[in-house]
């Protein structure tokens, strides 16, 4: 039974079908009496239980080892792997046939076979895979099938080693158009700019409600009649920071494994698939391109803050890659708990917002936290622009009057933001990041003389979690 029992549970297809077979040749021999067909049953049963009882002494040690080229993917690209078998036995092994298992994400398992590797002896097998998605994922373990040389059965083992291939976001060139191009000199700020061009050369504007009354300019107040107060522009190589609004309430996003329409700019092969994922392209880009001209980098999230690896501090560009390639869709409801971290970990640092459907009642706490003169700017997603491009079909359609409400709750918004003097753009599925960041550059919010809005009430949610 313990014989007949390992057969049975290694037999292969093939292997199952033979003994199907010797079985059918065996009853036909013995109710037509014919002694040759016996025989000849008794030959094919007993081929794979001499299989099974060859491949079940069989013995093997492996080890395995591989290399990612580059170990870093950004999205859309791909990798190389080289995989390293090695027979840690003395004796050579049979035929073996290796499955690489491999996540979904980054495309099929990758299939192998060796056959009488020598002991001490190493087979080196390479395969490539293509990052799709985000994420950091697994190449492996590597699964072993001995298999007999005729195919009847197989042996199966599961290794435990792993590799973790890191998808990180495209970062695209931004150019020197953005709000940050040429602004700031160091770490003095506007100090260093009304020390060289007097006091009187400062910009000024009318106060506001919020303003920080140790910004008024007195020299302008007595001049004009009006309390004045100075506009200082934040330097954006001392500190910048970004808030990225991950709530997946606030996103169109798309489903995992299945076509998507092509949404994204003329050229982009590989255009982000929902409107989260160009808005965590456009924060490594952004990120990326204002670390790299020297600013202290810190990035908050609806649900807390990035940080390096290290602990607490500024995020290199690998830092900050290395963190987004793992962000993905919050549960959180509102941006309150994100505005808090975020003017905690700004302070007088310029901060970019990257807001996906928003209303009026989601920037007010927003504008209140950062009150007083300004370089903060905010892109807004046009969500409405991934659902005419086909992705709402689908998940989740949304009709005519609610892409209407999330529009003019996106206008409402940025209309306040704008008088509260924020560089405002807004960003759709057909443009890149390059030509957003462009037009933020000179989207600077002129000085309102009216006084400004009043906070509208909280209104009720609507589609994709925006106000209704």
């Amino acid at each position: 039974m313990p014989a007949a029992g390992l057969v049975l549970s290694s037999l292969t297809t093939r292997g199952r079908c033979l003994v199907g077979g010797g079985l059918a040749l065996l009853l036909l021999g013995v109710v037509l009496g014919e002694q040759a067909l016996v025989q000849l049953a008794v030959f094919v049963l007993a081929l794979p239980v001499i299989s099974a009882l060859t491949v079940a002494r069989e013995r093997f040690r492996l080890a395995s080892r591989r290399t990612l080229s580059p170990a870093r993917l950004p999205r859309g690209g791909t990798a190389d792997v080289l995989l390293e078998v090695s027979n840690a036995d003395s004796r050579p092994g049979g035929l073996w046939v290796l499955t690489e298992q491999v996540a979904a994400d980054l495309g099929r398992s990758k299939r192998f076979v060796v056959d009488r590797l020598p002991g001490g002896g190493t087979a080196t097998l390479g395969y490539r895979v293509h990052g799709d998605r985000r994420g950091r994922h697994p190449l492996g373990p590597l699964r072993l099938r001995l298999v007999d040389p005729f195919g009847l059965v197989e042996r199966s083992a599961v290794g435990t080693d792993t590799t973790a291939l890191l998808v990180v976001p495209r970062v695209r060139p931004l150019g020197t158009e953005g709000p940050a191009g040429g602004q700031g000199g160091g770490g003095e700020g506007t100090r260093r700019t009304i020390a060289v061009h007097g006091e009187d050369d400062v910009s000024t504007r009318e106060y506001r409600h919020g303003d920080d009354l140790r910004k008024v300019h007195w020299r302008a107040t007595a001049r004009t009649g009006e309390l004045m107060v100075r506009l200082e522009e934040r330097p954006w190589r001392a500190q910048a920071t970004l808030l990225l609004d991950t709530r997946a309430g606030a996103h169109l996003l798309a489903p995992r494994h299945a076509p998507l329409p092509h949404l994204g700019p003329s050229g982009d092969d590989c255009p982000p698939p929902d409107s989260l994922e160009w808005l965590i392209e456009a924060a490594a880009s952004i990120g990326t391109t204002l670390a790299r001209r020297g600013a202290v980098l810190r990035a908050v999230t609806d649900a807390g803050e990035l940080v390096p690896t290290s602990g607490r501090g500024r995020l290199s560009p690998e830092d900050l890659l290395d963190r987004l390639a793992t962000v993905g869709p919050s549960r959180v409801p509102g941006l309150r708990a994100g505005v808090e971290q975020l003017c905690r970990a700004a302070g007088d640092g310029p901060v970019i917002c990257l807001l996906g459907a928003v209303g009026p009642d989601d920037v007010v706490e927003l504008i209140r936290g950062r009150s007083g003169p300004t370089s903060d700017a905010v892109i807004l997603l046009d969500i409405e622009s991934w659902a005419d491009g086909g992705l709402a079909r689908s998940r989740r359609g949304a009709s005519a009057a609610a892409r209407g409400v999330l529009a003019g709750q996106r206008e409402d918004a940025a209309t306040l933001l704008r008088s509260a003097g924020w560089r405002v753009a807004v960003a759709g599925a057909h443009r890149s990041v390059a030509d957003v960041w462009a037009t933020l550059g000179g989207a600077a919010g002129s000085p309102s003389v009216s006084p400004p809005p009043a906070f509208p009430p909280p209104v009720a949610a609507g589609p994709f979690g925006a106000p209704a």
